[in-house]
C-alpha cells in the first residue's frame, strides 16, 4: 500500500500508467478504486494518480477534515511525487478543491477541469444561502433517517440519474466499507462544502476548464456552479459524457472527451 503522511493524517494513493502525470480527485464516497474503468481507458497515455480522501477507506485522520485540508493533502501529495505542474481532474468536492489549489499553490497545476464543483460561492446572492441551507438539511435528513432514504434526496438535488451509464462497467456494491465512506461523506464533508471559503481565481495562471454533464439538469446546484464559474472566467462551458457522475457512469466516452479537452 502507498501512503503518505501529513498533518493530521495519513493519505493512500495510487499510480498506474505511462506518461504525463494526471490526478483525478472525485466527490462522494469515491475512493482510489471508484475511478477503475476511468483509469483503465486513460492508462495508455497518462500516469493517474488516485487517492483516497482523508476520512475514506484506507486514508487515516484525526479529526473532521474543512476544505483548506483536503487541499493541502493535494498540495502535499503533488509535492511528494513532482516539481512538475501536472493536469487534474476535479469532480464535485473534488472540482472545489482542486480551485483552491490553482489559487493557493501556483505552479502545481498547468491545468484543471473543474466538473460541476459543488461551490456556493460561485454563485451570486441569495443563492449562496440556499445551498449552504440544503446542504446542511441533506446532513440533517441522513442523521434522521439514514443512508437509504437520503440518497435519493441526494441524487435528485444533484441531478443523478444512477440509471443512466455505459454497460459493462465495474460494479460497487453497498458493502460496509462503502457505507461507512457515505457516512464520512455526508457527515462532514457536507459541512466542509458549505463553509467553504471563496478561492481567489484573479490571479490564476493555471488553465481552468469549466465542465458540466449532459445529461445534468440546467436547474441543479452543481451545473449552475459549473455555469457560474465559466461566467466568471468568461469561457464556454464544456460539456463531458453524462450527468454529475459521468467520469463512472460513461468511462470509455469519458475519457475520450477528456483526451480531447487536454490535448488542446
Amino acid at each position: 500500500m502507498t501512503i503518505l503522511e501529513v498533518p493530521g493524517a495519513v493519505l493512500h494513493y495510487q499510480l498506474e500508467g505511462n506518461g504525463p502525470l494526471l490526478l483525478i480527485s472525485q466527490s462522494g464516497e469515491g475512493d482510489a478504486d471508484r475511478t477503475v474503468d476511468l483509469v483503465g481507458h486513460l492508462k495508455d497515455e497518462y500516469t493517474v494518480l488516485t487517492y483516497d480522501r482523508r476520512g475514506l477507506s484506507r486514508s487515516r485522520l484525526d479529526r473532521p477534515a474543512t476544505m483548506a485540508d483536503h487541499t493541502d493533502d493535494v498540495h502535499r501529495l503533488l509535492a511528494h511525487l513532482t516539481d512538475e505542474p501536472v493536469a487534474m481532474l476535479g469532480c464535485s468536492l473534488g472540482a472545489v478543491i482542486g480551485l483552491h489549489v490553482v489559487a493557493d499553490h501556483p505552479g502545481q497545476l498547468h491545468t484543471l477541469i473543474a466538473h460541476e464543483p459543488i461551490a456556493p460561492w460561485l454563485l451570486a446572492d441569495p443563492e449562496p444561502k440556499r445551498h449552504r441551507d440544503e446542504l446542511a438539511e441533506l446532513r440533517d435528513h441522513y442523521l434522521a433517517n439514514g443512508l437509504q432514504a437520503t440518497v435519493p434526496e441526494i441524487a435528485r438535488s444533484l441531478g443523478i440519474d444512477p440509471s443512466n451509464g455505459e454497460p459493462n462497467r465495474t460494479d460497487f456494491p453497498m458493502d460496509a466499507n462503502r457505507i461507512a465512506n457515505f457516512d464520512y461523506f455526508i457527515r462532514h464533508d457536507f459541512l466542509a462544502a458549505a463553509d467553504d471559503p471563496e478561492a481567489d481565481l484573479t490571479t490564476v495562471s493555471a488553465r481552468i476548464i469549466p465542465a458540466a454533464g449532459t445529461t445534468t439538469p440546467r436547474t441543479v446546484f452543481d451545473y449552475q456552479c459549473a455555469e457560474a464559474l465559466a461566467a466568471r472566467l468568461d469561457q464556454e462551458l464544456q460539456l463531458f459524457p453524462g450527468g454529475h457522475n459521468g467520469n463512472l457512469s460513461h468511462p470509455k466516452a469519458y475519457a475520450a472527451r477528456l483526451r480531447e479537452v487536454l490535448s488542446r
